[in-house]
């Protein structure tokens, strides 16, 4: 599948702005990028949370850099059939990647229906 980087960002960003009060209203300093690839160059990660998950932080917010979500545009769109498999797909890492965040290790995701 093809997408251009702007049309991929609008994607992404309705994508996050439809997902549920409850996965997003704790989310606290945390920015989302997007990137091509990821730093191996490989095509088979979709997403990464870089950051302290909210269940291994101290004391927080006195000027921490933000975390971050990496989304990666060419292993999604490698990944996806069409522009609704890739919109399910970007759901799905979104909420993965910010499951991270709140603490949540990848056996959990799974057996919550999260990745």
């Amino acid at each position: 599948m093809e997408l251009d980087p702007d049309t991929f960002d609008t994607l992404v960003n309705d994508v996050f702005e439809a997902l549920p009060e409850e996965v997003t209203e704790g989310l606290e300093n945390v920015a989302i990028a997007i990137e091509d690839l990821p730093e191996d160059g490989s095509l088979d990660l979709l997403g990464l949370y870089h950051g302290v998950d909210l269940t291994e932080r101290g004391q927080y917010g006195f000027g921490e850099m933000p975390d971050l979500i990496s989304l990666y545009r060419l292993p999604l769109l490698n990944f996806c059939e069409d522009e609704e498999d890739l919109r399910e797909q970007v759901r799905i890492t979104l909420v993965h990647e910010i499951g991270h965040y709140y603490g949540i290790d990848d056996e959990e995701l799974h057996r919550l229906g999260w990745g």
